[in-house]
């Protein structure tokens, strides 16, 4: 199935996103998403446009102070702060183009302040109206595709798992927390076998466990839609439509490290890990699992 397309612009003045064609064109026609590229949360200025059309800046403390906005000191600051959030909200913004606040949001992105970066953007149109590509053909925008890899690992053990014992059951079933354990050693490709010579890793499969004689992973590696995460979630459902020795599959969804946000509008920092992600495991009985998991420098998901 297809996963694109997404848009990589390079020095795009932020500017742009808060324009009333740029609005009007994708804001309030679809799920518009842009996410800045090679940027680090914990160190740069950082910007992602939400699909409810909230533009959310992650700005250090001198930039904050250029540009004269009004936000909120970061919660991961520490004593000092170094980092504000700016939260706008384009919709409001729109609804009144000669209003003071449209005004200075837009003389401090145009004149006071101007800010430029790489950005990667994707577009869920409710229409058939509209392009990207044709909307930011002046800055030089190119077309990507997410990358898919395909494998197949022979003689896998696998935890043995029962959707009704979440938290597990001793020689009968492994908890959803060993499972997620397992499941990043399976994605980082790690030796399982717990071989003492080993120096890299003594992990080994959770008890009781069974060898599967043939698994497969797919991996998907871009900017990707939540609307398409929802297509895929679907297609493994009706893997079971017909019955399967497979006794469930699985579908892990990782966000950007170095994202401004994590859950909803929730403020994302780094420092160590980044990590924010949730993690989908369906039973050949239909049931399922729905595992979410962030940094320590994160609110817990909702």
């Amino acid at each position: 199935m297809e996963f694109g397309p997404y848009y990589f612009v390079k020095d795009l003045p932020l500017y742009e996103l808060i324009t009333h064609e740029f609005i009007n064109s994708f804001v309030k026609k679809g799920s518009c998403y842009a996410l800045t590229y090679n940027t680090n949360v914990d160190e740069d200025n950082t910007v992602a446009l939400l699909p409810n059309g909230k533009l959310i800046l992650s700005l250090d403390k001198d930039t904050y102070e250029e540009t004269g906005l009004q936000g909120r000191p970061s919660q991961y600051s520490g004593r000092k702060t170094m980092r504000f959030i700016v939260s706008i909200d384009l919709m409001d913004l729109s609804s009144n183009l000669d209003s003071k606040k449209y005004k200075r949001v837009s003389w401090a992105f145009k004149e006071k302040k101007p800010l430029k970066f790489d950005f990667l953007l994707a577009w869920h149109q409710t229409g058939t109206e509209g392009s990207m590509m044709s909307y930011f053909s002046g800055y030089g925008i190119q077309e990507r595709q997410p990358k898919i890899a395909l494998s197949t690992t022979r003689d896998l053990r696998c935890p043995v798992l029962r959707s009704g014992l979440l938290e597990g059951e001793p020689e009968a079933a492994c908890s959803a927390h060993e499972l997620f354990d397992w499941l990043g050693a399976v994605f980082g490709h790690t030796n399982l076998n717990n071989e003492p010579y080993n120096f890299v890793s003594t992990y080994c499969c959770p008890q009781p466990s069974a060898v599967v004689a043939q698994a497969s992973l797919g991996t998907i590696t871009g900017f990707i839609l939540p609307e398409r995460i929802c297509v895929l979630l679907e297609q493994l459902c009706r893997y079971f439509d017909e019955p399967k020795l497979a006794p469930w599959v699985t579908l892990s969804v990782q966000g950007f490290a170095d994202s401004p946000v994590s859950w909803r509008e929730s403020e994302h920092g780094f420092q160590k890990g980044g990590e924010h992600l949730y993690n989908f495991v369906i039973f050949n009985n239909r049931d399922y699992w729905l595992q979410m998991a962030v940094g320590a420098n994160d609110d817990c998901p909702p």
